[in-house]
């Protein structure tokens, strides 16, 4: 499923540009936060500069092959988080978003996301996002839900930084459609 071509969103108080490989250090400092990272499942804690480095520098080739698409979020030319959609396949993608502490409960995640999910339906074509949280991360949720996602179950799921199982609730939002 193609991709449109690598763009900056605007949003009222944001900006969303492609990252680049020169943001794998300040995506280092947000992950150093271990309030932050204990949330994701798939980073590393503590991280690790040069699997950043090294996953920053592929974010290009997957937006051309058509993977994922990778936003850092800007406010006042700072990066303050990420948002991403990826495991682009078959019309479907995962949304997924991380903010450096300082950030949270500023409406910023809800905000970026919003753009990411109208460049997901409308530009690049898919039918339907998934997203996730771990249960015990129920901001993340209200923020999902506030976005139309809606629950679709809780599961066990892996998680890297924490080295252990997690409760994990998964949602989907299809395109609205016609």
């Amino acid at each position: 499923m193609p991709i449109p071509p690598r763009r900056l969103i605007k949003t009222e108080r944001l900006v969303l540009r492609p990252t680049t490989a020169k943001d794998a250090g300040r995506a280092f400092e947000i992950q150093s936060d271990w309030q932050v990272t204990r949330m994701l499942r798939m980073a590393a804690f503590p991280p690790d500069l040069r699997a950043t480095e090294t996953w920053f520098a592929d974010h290009e080739r997957e937006w051309l092959a058509g993977e994922a698409c990778r936003f850092a979020v800007d406010v006042a030319g700072r990066m303050i988080g990420l948002v991403d959609i990826d495991e682009i396949a078959g019309g479907e993608g995962e949304l997924g978003y991380w903010f450096e502490r300082a950030a949270w409960g500023s409406g910023y995640a809800s905000e970026a996301a919003r753009a990411t999910i109208r460049l997901a339906f409308e530009e690049i074509g898919l039918s339907v996002l998934k997203s996730g949280h771990a249960q015990d991360n129920p901001a993340s949720g209200r923020i999902l839900v506030k976005l139309g996602f809606r629950h679709l179950d809780t599961v066990d799921r892996f998680s890297r930084p924490r080295a252990e199982n997690i409760r994990q609730c998964r949602y989907v939002l299809a395109a609205a459609s016609g």
